[in-house]
């Protein structure tokens, strides 16, 4: 099963990070050693950190039509996502076990596992599906 490791932060350790004297490089090494187990381990399918400042992003607020596009940075953000693993393990314990050990410390910091659905869990007769395992199947994707 795949799952989305979600890093999460709320404002006080964005806070923290930002004051935090802790070299950069430091940081990259502790996250390459991390998702190199990963690797090693033959779960990690993707992973990537998302831009830090929310201001360079926007929401789309689908409550009235047309959506509202609103740009960051947004006034009652509680958390802001950092980055996100996806990895194929056999169980949420066992994604819950990556996340654990990732190298995330600090009040505010948090790791949210959602499980992504596969394309086999949706009716098969489905138009719509048929066109994205095509489409899948073509570019070569799961």
């Amino acid at each position: 099963m795949k799952y989305m490791l979600i890093m999460r932060s709320n404002d006080e350790a964005q806070a923290a990070w930002g004051a935090s004297e802790v070299p950069f490089e430091e940081i990259m090494e502790a996250m390459g050693r991390f998702n190199d187990e990963m690797i090693q381990a033959g779960v990690l399918l993707a992973a990537e950190g998302l831009d830090p400042d929310p201001a360079t992003g926007v929401v789309v607020d689908y409550s009235s039509q047309p959506p509202v596009v609103t740009d960051g940075p947004y006034g009652e953000t509680k958390e802001l996502f950092g980055g996100y693993w996806i990895v194929d393990v056999a169980s949420l314990e066992e994604a819950a076990a990556w996340a654990a050990r990732a190298p995330l410390s600090g009040p505010g910091m948090k790791a949210e596992i959602r499980r992504i659905t596969s394309i086999d869990e949706f009716p098969q007769d489905n138009e719509w599906i048929r066109k994205e395992r095509a489409w899948r199947e073509a570019t070569g994707q799961r």
